[in-house]
């Protein structure tokens, strides 16, 4: 086949190219089709006209942990307690959270950055946009509500942890917290597998992506647990306050 400048292009690139269009044309269809089944309540809200905003942040949010030693090896660590200080009060209140590890980069804690922390935050976001977009409220305000009881009491933890040394004889409830966690998982999995049973028009997808990720975050609180409570320590453990699913701090 001729092109414009009158040379041939060979049949593979223009095979290629019409594949490539009617790979877009599909994908657009898809999109189209899954953004018109979408609840109008959400219509208008903040960030929920398009998952790429939270797909972005997301992103950003991994590469900044990637890359955030490297920006920090050779700066010294930031003063940020006041930052801290107000950050966990207002946790307390809104009971969510998506950028704590820039707080512990920013201040060089790097050990405190841990793979179930950054799973866990590197997914949350895009993942609550496809449910708040498609299926907000009824089932799904189960598990929210015990994700929203279980942070308040995370970041109450948190915020006596940053009063510094003279209030962790406060904190002596710590292994209850991720007791309270793993409560939690079991309590989504076992309200995600009841509506394999019973007869229900929840979207069987979202039941099994809630009950995936469930099951995924109980097995990894379980090793937290066990590895920071049940084996015997080989060393003095630090007068540092530690966080859940963070790795102990050397002070």
């Amino acid at each position: 086949m001729r092109n414009n400048t009158g040379s041939v292009t060979p049949d593979w690139q223009v095979l290629a190219g019409i594949k490539m269009a009617e790979f877009i044309t599909k994908a657009q269809k898809m999109y189209d089709d899954m953004m018109s089944k979408a609840d109008p309540r959400v219509d208008g809200w903040f960030m929920m006209s398009t998952p790429w905003p939270s797909l972005i942040i997301c992103v950003a949010y991994i590469i900044f942990v990637l890359m955030g030693p490297k920006l920090m090896a050779n700066r010294k660590p930031f003063e940020i307690k006041n930052i801290l200080f107000v950050y966990n009060l207002a946790m307390i209140g809104l009971s969510t959270y998506c950028f704590v590890e820039v707080f512990f980069i920013m201040r060089k804690k790097f050990n405190q950055v841990s793979f179930l922390h950054v799973f866990h935050h590197g997914i949350m976001p895009v993942s609550w946009w496809f449910g708040v977009k498609f299926v907000p409220g009824g089932f799904g305000t189960f598990h929210s509500l015990l994700n929203s009881f279980i942070h308040l009491v995370m970041y109450t933890y948190y915020f006596l942890a940053g009063l510094g040394p003279a209030y962790q004889k406060y904190l002596w409830w710590k292994k209850y917290m991720t007791s309270m966690q793993i409560t939690q998982f079991i309590l989504v999995t076992i309200h995600s597998v009841q509506l394999l049973i019973i007869d229900c028009a929840y979207p069987k997808l979202f039941v099994y992506w809630i009950g995936l990720y469930a099951v995924v975050f109980l097995v990894m609180f379980v090793n937290f647990y066990i590895q920071a409570y049940r084996k015997p320590k080989t060393h003095k453990a630090g007068n540092g306050a530690v966080q859940n699913g963070i790795k102990e701090k050397k002070n």
